[in-house]
């Protein structure tokens, strides 16, 4: 092809394209119909120049100028008010919903694991001797040791904020890093589950035990239920890669990627909801039963939550995936 023939008899097209765009009133419906024409014919010549006289510098303006008259044909879309209560109430809930066969087995599993540490690190002294000298343990599990002040170290807003970005953080590493094929996941869960099994046997073996679940059930079972929610939710991720159905993997592990950035903006609310629990319930002078009742109050708000708007959204289509004119366009495969 010849791109200075090309180029002249298609540039007073271009122009007017360009022309068009410019244009600060409203565009009157014969002009508008000339737009739509110009922008296809224009997406045309980009096509042909790139494929058989590729140019850096005309490419870059038609480019530019496919883009303009794209977002002019299609419109802009802002977010508004309806897109975050759809989040909150179908979008979130769902794609919670539908990874349930992955986090209730990751949290039954993890539970049980922490149970079990608990037990041997409570029931084996050797064991606690190797974590630290007996005096160390005995300022973390005396009454008013560290295990009790560190809920109440510092000023209750600032703990919150704290805890909310660590746990926060924690999440977001388990949902990213399961493209891994999960494997980090595991090791981040271990991690946390380990610290519990420590608190459990230490404070256990100095007949704390319920002091130490009095301290960590306000707020411990909906922060573990997000990031039993987040593991799952990661390694489900991860499990992709190796099984992505009838669909490409490409295609699969965009699906669910972004259905996974959307469970971390809503486990962050999660979180932080038990971060505040945790700087203002955990610490406060309210007996035990009530703050544990807090607690277990906020794990069935959540539990109920899911279970009532994500099963009734995930039956109605909803998957937490963006719409789908959000998306990009795929090629159907096989089954």
């Amino acid at each position: 092809m010849d791109l200075d023939v090309f180029v002249s008899a298609h540039r007073a097209e271009w122009d007017r394209l360009d022309d068009l765009l410019r244009r600060k009133r409203r565009l009157t419906g014969a002009e508008a119909d000339e737009l739509v024409t110009l922008y296809q014919r224009t997406a045309t010549h980009l096509s042909l120049i790139r494929s058989s006289a590729p140019d850096p510098r005309l490419t870059g303006r038609l480019t530019t100028l496919v883009a303009r008259a794209r977002s002019t044909v299609t419109g802009t879309r802002r977010a508004s008010w309806r897109d975050v209560a759809g989040f909150l109430l179908q979008g979130f809930p769902a794609a919670v919903y539908r990874t349930r066969h992955w986090w209730v087995p990751t949290a039954l599993v993890s539970t049980a694991l922490a149970a079990v540490l608990g037990w041997w690190i409570g029931t084996h002294p050797e064991v606690q001797a190797s974590i630290a000298a007996p005096e160390e343990l005995r300022q973390l599990t005396r009454p008013g040791g560290e295990y009790e002040t560190y809920y109440s170290s510092h000023p209750a807003a600032a703990f919150a904020a704290q805890v909310w970005t660590n746990n926060a953080q924690a999440a977001a590493m388990c949902l990213v890093l399961g493209v891994f094929l999960g494997l980090p996941v595991l090791w981040i869960l271990f991690q946390n589950m380990l610290n519990l099994g420590v608190g459990i046997g230490l404070m256990s073996s100095a007949g704390r035990l319920d002091t130490f679940l009095g301290l960590v059930l306000p707020h411990g079972l909906l922060e573990l239920t997000a990031v039993f929610v987040a593991a799952g939710t990661g390694m489900r991720l991860g499990w992709t890669l190796v099984d992505p159905g009838p669909r490409s993997r490409r295609t699969a592990l965009a699906d669910e990627g972004r259905a996974a950035v959307g469970m971390a903006i809503g486990l962050a609310l999660v979180l932080f909801v038990s971060g505040a629990l945790e700087g203002f319930v955990t610490p406060s002078p309210l007996p035990t039963w009530a703050r544990i009742g807090i607690g277990v109050a906020a794990e069935l708000a959540f539990l109920t939550y899911v279970h009532v708007l994500g099963g009734r959204a995930v039956r109605a289509g909803v998957t937490g995936d963006i719409a789908p004119d959000g998306r990009s366009a795929t090629v159907p495969t096989a089954a």
